[in-house]
């Protein structure tokens, strides 16, 4: 009897032991039997994996245990890996899912995420989204979420149910999909996240902590079981035919095009790519700005050509981006032919490479030019890297070169379980033309920071610097020959006692400070700060921000065209109120109300976005940004209209129109478009854009109408 005691304590003892030991592990299970991607989770496979159960909140009360169910298991063939998902819900009519089209805006719906890292490197992982509608979005995460590229679309499916138990998923990632090392045995980083938007609660498998979110992938679970899987497609082709026809006021030009891209995985990290007569005519158009500042405006990259892989070749010196993919293909708004190019991109064991070299066909005085860049990053510690940049701007007039280097410093194991990131980073160029005569002295340009980016306390403290003839001709630079100091302080502080409110979000310092170099006076000054911000439990935002700022130009400036700012030193105050409404109502509201001085007068805007959800399939968005400019020079006012609608057909078929309008250009432009996905990997669009002359009344000057059809193909 005693032994029989003995044997049974024992045992449950090492239940618990094992129990404990598998608290952060999930093990993969390997199965032979077809799986219907239906959401229903019926396969038998389903039954038998190990599932795991111990999510934590991390919203809205961190620590505590999640209040609604949540299931995870993992299966896999040789080419495939299957999640199954399972969200129980106490009550499931109140579940929102507001969207269903590709690479939805997840944040304001009820939604699951995954993140894998298959290196298991503490850095870069795959992220993967899901709502009740089978929605689908996906995001290449870099740098533990310091690099996030929402525009990664990678090769996948979700099918997802709901009933009145809750909602359910089943994914299918294949692993040609991802890169992994060519290992038999495979461990790979993992971590999962479960939003229940009606509670505004979001509860993770690991890292729940607020100082850390999905994308610390140091802070994840592991994956084992993984064993003789197959990278699948080593070769695919992607070729297009585009077909359309353009119109304006006195003809018509018919388009006929044919291009495409080659992929080939040289190892199964490594991947080539290939490109002929490459074409972005399903891009939406830019959103127009009116600018009024005297400094250029910054257009994110649309073109999917240059979002993949762009982890790669992402380079930086503080606010300055060495390597702008807008400055291939786009000349002053025009579009520049692309003869094609080649790709390398990558990791080698410890060793991130993106290679590149790009060439345009020339277009009326522009020569046909080649863009070529070189990036290598390792890792080092636990979570640091250091990296090189080198580029040149190629052509019969001759090159501009930039050189960069960077060290980044990156902890979350400071004081046991705070973040710390250190940056350091040098660039130089190098510029010759025939027909203009450049210095290449005073080149150089360096930034370094200190960040300490954690839930109650943020700080952050950084120099820039950037010589007179700094010239990165292949990235953006807003501003020249400064030295720039900045600071922040921001505290997030909770308190039980207030029932509303989640967090405080108050800044008693936000410091940027220009100087000359050569003199060393002060050019601008920004000294902002928050009395009063604070977001509530029901996901609303409000903050009121004082702003105290000084600007001196040294040479005079067009505002616009009746307006001429003088060179001179211009003190003010502005005072910014800014309210966002919770996302997962049907009816949202954005407004930012900003008023003060500027310049030689005031100027009072508004920034309103509303947002109207009638269901999963049909949504709506307004915004509209109004300016009241009075100086002594002119009063006027400037208007910036845009408006969206989206319909989804379903997940994988989906159509929208956007206008936009502004008063100072006088033109109307409106983009329809419909996307289709025949299958995974391929993609349909069909594009009219027209443009229309408002000066008096609205003329009609141009229609475009394209379809393009990319299919790929696996081999």
């Amino acid at each position: 009897m005693r032994l029989t005691s003995t044997f049974i304590f024992l045992l449950f003892i090492g239940h618990l032991v094992a129990q404990e030991a598998n608290v952060d592990h999930l093990v993969a299970y390997p199965v032979d039997e077809k799986i219907t991607l239906d959401g229903k989770l019926n396969e038998a496979c389903w039954t038998q994996a190990l599932a795991i159960d111990n999510f934590t909140q991390r919203e809205q009360k961190e620590g505590e245990l999640a209040t609604e169910l949540t299931k995870v298991a993992i299966v896999f063939s040789d080419v495939n890996l299957y999640v199954g998902v399972w969200c129980y819900d106490s009550d499931a009519s109140k579940i929102i899912a507001r969207q269903m089209q590709r690479d939805f805006s997840w944040r304001s719906d009820d939604n699951f995420e995954i993140i894998v890292s298959p290196f298991n490197d503490n850095r870069n992982g795959y992220l993967f989204v899901t709502n009740p509608n089978g929605a689908m979005a996906d995001v290449w995460v870099g740098d533990e979420g310091q690099d996030f590229n929402k525009d990664w679309n990678g090769v996948w499916d979700v099918a997802t149910s709901i009933t009145d138990e809750g909602w359910f998923a089943e994914f299918v990632i294949p692993f040609s999909t991802l890169k992994f090392k060519g290992e038999v045995t495979q461990v790979w980083g993992i971590n999962f996240e479960r939003n229940i938007r009606r509670k505004n609660e979001q509860v993770l498998w690991q890292g729940w902590t607020r100082n850390f979110d999905l994308e610390r992938i140091s802070q994840a679970g592991t994956l084992t079981g993984l064993k003789d899987i197959k990278q699948g497609t080593k070769i695919e082709l992607m070729p297009y035919l585009l077909s359309g026809v353009e119109f304006n006021e006195s003809e018509s030009e018919t388009k006929l095009k044919v291009g495409g891209e080659l992929n080939l995985d040289i190892t199964p990290t490594l991947k080539l790519n290939f490109s002929a007569n490459t074409d972005f005519a399903q891009v939406e158009s830019d959103r127009q700005q009116i600018n009024l500042t005297r400094f250029s405006l910054f257009y994110p990259e649309k073109r999917q050509f240059f979002l993949e892989g762009k982890n790669n070749y992402r380079s930086e010196v503080g606010p300055t981006e060495l390597f702008y993919s807008r400055r291939i293909g786009i000349e002053q708004n025009r579009e520049v032919p692309i003869i094609g190019g080649v790709r390398l991109f990558g990791k080698l064991k410890g060793t991130n490479v993106g290679l590149m070299s790009i060439q345009t066909n020339s277009l009326d005085s522009l020569p046909s030019t080649n863009f070529s860049l070189i990036r290598v990053k390792q890792d080092l510690f636990e979570q640091s890297s250091i990296g090189i940049t080198a580029m040149q701007k190629f052509s019969e007039k001759g090159y501009n070169r930039t050189y960069g280097a960077d060290f980044i410093y990156s902890t979350s194991n400071l004081w046991t379980n705070k973040n710390l990131i250190l940056t350091a980073t040098m660039a130089g160029t190098e510029t010759e033309y025939d027909d203009i005569e450049i210095s290449n002295k005073d080149n150089l340009s360096y930034h370094l920071a200190l960040s300490y980016p954690n839930d109650i306390v943020e700080y952050d403290l950084s120099f820039t610097s950037v010589q007179q003839n700094f010239n990165p001709e292949m990235g953006f630079l807003k501003r020249r020959n400064y030295h720039k100091l900045s600071t922040e302080l921001q505290f997030n502080p909770r308190f039980k006692q207030t029932p509303f409110v989640r967090n405080y979000n108050l800044k008693p310092l936000d410091f940027n400070l220009y100087l000359h170099p050569q003199s060393g006076k002060a050019e601008s000054m920004e000294y902002e700060w928050r009395p009063l911000g604070f977001v509530a439990r029901s996901g609303d935002i409000l903050e009121f921000n004082i702003v105290h700022q000084m600007d001196k130009p040294d040479e005079g400036f067009d505002l616009v065209d009746s307006v001429f700012i003088p060179a001179g030193t211009y003190w003010g105050n502005r005072y910014v109120l800014e309210f966002f409404s919770f996302r997962g109502r049907r009816i949202a509201l954005d407004a930012i109300i900003d008023v003060g001085d500027f310049y030689t007068g005031k100027r009072y805007e508004w920034d309103l976005t509303s947002y109207l959800n009638l269901n999963k399939h049909l949504n709506f968005e307004l915004d509209w940004q109004r300016n009241y400019l009075d100086l002594p020079q002119d009063y006027f006012v400037t208007d910036e209209l845009g408006a969206r609608v989206q319909y989804a057909f379903n997940p994988k078929m989906h159509t929208s129109i956007f206008a936009q309008w502004n008063n100072l250009s006088d033109y109307m432009l409106i983009n329809y478009r419909i996307n289709w996905i025949p299958k995974i990997g391929s993609f349909f669009y069909f594009v009219v854009n027209q443009q229309y002359n408002t000066t008096n009344g609205m003329r009609l000057e141009q229609t475009t109408i394209m379809g393009k059809l990319i299919w790929r193909i696996a081999l």
